[in-house]
């Protein structure tokens, strides 16, 4: 099983050290924090919040997955090139219709150099 990389993992001494690192591959999940039963909503997943990530042959954002817990709910593939071989922050619109319960949302997104990684969770409340 590859390893899954999560910056709740890593010290805070490390992650200033490592902040552009870190930033430019972690998937942000971004999502109201409630919505209505069986309305249509958008979930945007976007790779870093200041450093953009790299989009070279050898080393960019092939995969970004949106999963509710063990769910996987929607994925989107890229190849090189995909943003003009130029660095940027990779993001992706899901657009869901809202369960019958609430949901904790995460996003895996997957490195070509660098691997596996996970945002933080984010909950959704669902209400009537």
């Amino acid at each position: 099983m590859p390893r899954v990389f999560k910056a709740l993992e890593i010290e805070k001494e490390e992650k200033e050290i490592m902040r552009d690192y870190l930033d430019r591959h972690m998937p942000h999940v971004i999502c109201p924090d409630s919505v209505k039963r069986g309305d249509r909503f958008q979930v945007k997943v976007r790779m870093g919040d200041q450093y953009p990530h790299p989009d070279e042959d050898d080393h960019y954002i092939s995969v970004i997955q949106l999963w509710n817990r063990e769910t996987l709910l929607a994925e989107a593939r890229y190849s090189a090139g995909a943003n003009g071989h130029r660095p940027s922050h990779v993001e992706v619109d899901f657009h869901l219709v809202a369960p019958d319960v609430s949901m904790n949302l995460s996003a895996l997104a997957v490195c070509t150099k660098h691997g596996l990684w996970q945002s933080e969770d984010k909950a959704v409340k669902v209400n009537d």
